[in-house]
């Protein structure tokens, strides 16, 4: 009996195999003739780039603007055309009966439900349509569907359909390839109590189901794109409408970062003419730029999407130090925002930057020469129609407080301040009663400020006097402890005022300074420029007109880099981890969406930020008062239940009553616990070379901010699978196996630490390490006091 079951077990294995290979052998032959058509359209492209070419000999304007707008269309075309991604071709649903007859712009069918009849009273049914999914949409020669793109209305079954809704999906296969080669096939049975034919033959079923297949894959250090295994709830996100505000929270793992990267290709897909205005991604860490700036290209989206940290919103600027969690809630509060209104207009008696500082008047010295300014001066003296005229320091306060109650940015009230200071010295030169006729007593106010204007001295003490300030020199200003006590009376205690000012003593900038230095520049205004002359083009001599695109044509990627760097406003703004943003940050990110629409993602048990409520009412300033529209994403597709379990009991101390999402598996492997058997170091590389002997993706390890230095030397030397990180550059990211090393380390770093703590438990994939130091109070197997039940 024994061996007769072996036999029948050998016997059903060789069929399952024979079965796999024969629809690997269908998905390859179809995916061949995709890559044919592919061909065909990018022979059909190359020969628009020529005939355009060609068309720009003519010489005529219209010619050459039509050349222009050719070549850029082709280009774009033949892009999004050579870029053969590793998995082009990733779906396949197989489909009933609709209830109508109509097709969509695609080709495809639109009815959602089947047709009546469509399944038979023995409960069998026939496949009427099946649909390829892709990266972009093929037809064939004559117009019918060979490749669904992924973002069409046709493809939205193949996201939405579950076994409790299938509409008329039957079968949802997900298709693994490698460039032209399909590799395998994993089949979801949305109908498993029916018997489909397809073509007279039943409908096979292949593996186990396309998303744990997906999800027992392992990590690298970029992110995937989900678009083969994105989940029902995660589509109706991606697909919502983009107008006013779509708000989406959701627990650790339950896909929110690719989820906003699926949105964006999605709204451009959907409305490109809309968006032109491009779509601005703001993630927390350039940790988290970096995993993720490689899935909009091979969604078939790159150029109008710019992914920026929060630290590199500010052209021109990069955030490269971090505060201590105490400076950090002085610079992000909304009490820094009156600090800075008080420090650009206090700058003013600073006087330009690099000259020292005194009290001087500004006329001529006794050989008759202006002297060199220097300082901020406290007396004006001109010369003007024969008089010396002078203003006082008490004249200048006035004028000064006159000046600035403006409501204009300190800079743009310059003018504002000249014109104050010539009405002064008109009424001092007593000029003002010469004349009773207006026009004669006009000429000869023009003639005065004419004369004053020209004096060396004069232009010498207004740039001395009011200069023009720079958000940098401001925050140089606040540098010095004295002023900025001043600047911060009543606002900040005088430990804060003092670490803020040490903090501003470095060389670079924290995240929390760029947006100080965003909110100055709103603050100051910068006075305009003079334009730019644009360089000279040998065609200008023969049409008399501007080309289109320059001599040399851009490429795509220069182009996008070139416009993303010239937009302050977006059309669309995602922010991701909504929930770490503080005051002076929403400020900063809603500056460049006052005209746009939002996908804001986040959950409040992940939040750094101190005050949440603070946060909260800054967010809904730079909303505005745009509807919301608000989503809640439930499933944890990232940690296995052992992990998420574990992760819980943190989740009940930061934030008690709050739910966890639901992971979807169970590997059997528990968390494993130890502590310090040597020294600190040798432990924690101990356990991170353990974990790469056992996983075959990415180790990361985390540990409390203070120490990340020290623990990138322990891990010196084990290869690029492991990386050490602090507590807040682990958001977002996830490895196949991660280490924490002393959870009470990071519970105590600041007042937020046991939601940071919630978030470093939550990084893996597969297995997690704790590591206990003294700190911990570890219990004899090395579980520590925080994480015992």
């Amino acid at each position: 009996m024994a061996a007769q079951a072996q036999q029948e077990s050998a016997v059903d294995s060789v069929q399952d195999h024979s079965v796999r290979d024969r629809e690997i052998s269908v998905e390859q032959e179809h995916l061949e003739r995709v890559y044919r058509r592919l061909e065909e359209k990018i022979h059909e492209a190359e020969f628009l780039m020529h005939d355009a070419a060609r068309r720009g000999q003519v010489g005529t304007p219209g010619a050459l603007a039509e050349r222009d707008a050719q070549v850029f269309r082709a280009g774009v075309h033949l892009n999004r055309l050579n870029n053969e991604f590793e998995d082009f071709l990733f779906g396949r649903i197989d489909l009933l009966p609709g209830k109508d007859g109509r097709k969509g712009p695609d080709g495809a069918y639109t009815a959602v439900e089947p047709a009546e009849g469509a399944i038979r009273a023995d409960n069998t049914a026939d496949i009427a349509e099946t649909l390829h999914i892709g990266r972009i949409g093929v037809l064939d020669e004559e117009y019918a569907p060979l490749v669904i793109d992924w973002r069409a209305p046709a493809a939205a079954p193949f996201y939405r359909s579950t076994p409790v809704d299938p509409g008329r999906v039957v079968r949802r296969r997900v298709i693994r390839s490698k460039g032209r080669r399909v590799l395998g096939v994993e089949d979801d049975l949305m109908r498993p109590q029916l018997t489909a034919r397809l073509g007279g033959r039943e409908l096979p079923v292949i593996g186990d189901g396309a998303l744990m297949a997906a999800l027992g894959q392992a990590r690298s250090h970029t992110m995937r794109d989900i678009v083969a295994s994105i989940q029902a709830e995660q589509d109706m996100v991606i697909r919502a409408p983009a107008a006013s505000v779509t708000y989406v929270e959701g627990g650790p793992g339950t896909g929110k970062t690719a989820v906003a990267l699926h949105r964006a290709a999605y709204l451009l897909y959907q409305d490109r003419r809309r968006y032109a205005g491009g779509i601005l991604i703001v993630s927390p860490t350039p940790l988290l730029v970096a995993y993720t700036e490689g899935v909009l290209p091979s969604l078939g989206e790159e150029g109008q999407v710019a992914i920026r940290a929060i630290g590199s919103l500010v052209d021109g600027l990069e955030a490269n130090l971090y505060d201590s969690p105490a400076v950090a809630r002085a610079k992000g509060s909304y009490r820094m925002l009156k600090v800075l209104r008080k420090a650009a207009r206090g700058a003013l008696d600073v006087g330009r930057p690099g000259a020292p500082t005194g009290q001087l008047a500004f006329g001529e010295d006794d050989d008759g020469m202006p002297p060199a300014p220097a300082g901020t001066p406290d007396r004006l003296r001109v010369v003007a129609f024969g008089r010396r005229l002078e203003l006082e320091a008490g004249d200048l306060g006035r004028i000064r407080e006159s000046a600035l109650s403006g409501t204009a940015p300190v800079n743009l009230l310059r003018p504002r301040a000249r014109k104050l200071l010539l009405d002064a010295l008109w009424e001092r030169s007593g000029a003002s009663g010469r004349h009773s006729d207006p026009e004669l007593a006009a000429e000869l106010r023009s003639s005065f400020d004419e004369d004053v204007t020209g004096e060396d001295s004069f232009i010498a003490f207004l740039d001395a006097w009011w200069p023009e300030l720079t958000p940098k020199s401001v925050l140089a200003a606040m540098s010095d402890e004295r002023r900025l006590g001043r600047w911060a009376r009543r606002i900040l205690n005088p430990g804060e005022v003092r670490k803020v000012a040490r903090s501003l003593k470095r060389e670079g900038h924290s995240v929390h300074d760029i947006a100080m230095l965003d909110e100055l520049q709103a603050i100051l205004g910068a006075p305009a420029r003079p334009r730019r002359r644009r360089e000279f083009d040998p065609l200008d001599q023969l049409t008399g007109l501007e080309e289109l695109m320059p001599v040399r044509e851009e490429t795509q990627r220069e182009r996008a880099e070139r416009l993303a760097q010239e937009r302050t406003e977006y059309a669309h703004v995602i922010v991701d981890e909504a929930q770490d943003l503080t005051p002076m940050q929403w400020r900063m990110v809603g500056r460049r969406g006052r005209h746009a629409t939002w996908t804001v993602v986040g959950d409040p048990a992940q939040s750094s930020w101190s005050d949440p409520e603070e946060a909260a009412q800054a967010r809904d300033e730079a909303l505005g008062s745009r509807p919301r529209r608000r989503f809640r994403l439930t499933v944890n597709y990232r940690n296995p239940a052992e992990i998420a379990e574990l992760a819980a009991k943190v989740l009940a101390l930061a934030m008690p009553g709050a739910e966890s999402p639901s992971a979807v598996r169970s590997t059997g492997v528990v968390p494993r616990f130890t502590g310090v058997t040597d020294t600190l170091a040798a432990t924690v590389r101990a356990e991170a070379r353990r974990l790469l002997d056992r996983v075959d993706g990415t180790v990361g390890v985390v540990v409390a901010m203070n120490r990340r230095e020290e623990a990138r030397r322990w891990l010196a030397g084990l290869g690029d699978r492991v990386v050490a990180l602090g507590s807040l550059e682990a958001k977002g990211l996830e490895y196949d196996a991660t280490v924490v090393v002393s959870p009470a380390e990071i519970a105590d770093e600041s007042p937020a630490g046991l939601r940071v703590l919630y978030v470093a438990l939550t990084r893996a994939t597969q297995q997690l390490t704790v590591v206990s130091a003294d700190r911990d109070e570890p219990d004899g197997h090395g579980v520590p006091d925080l994480l015992r039940d």
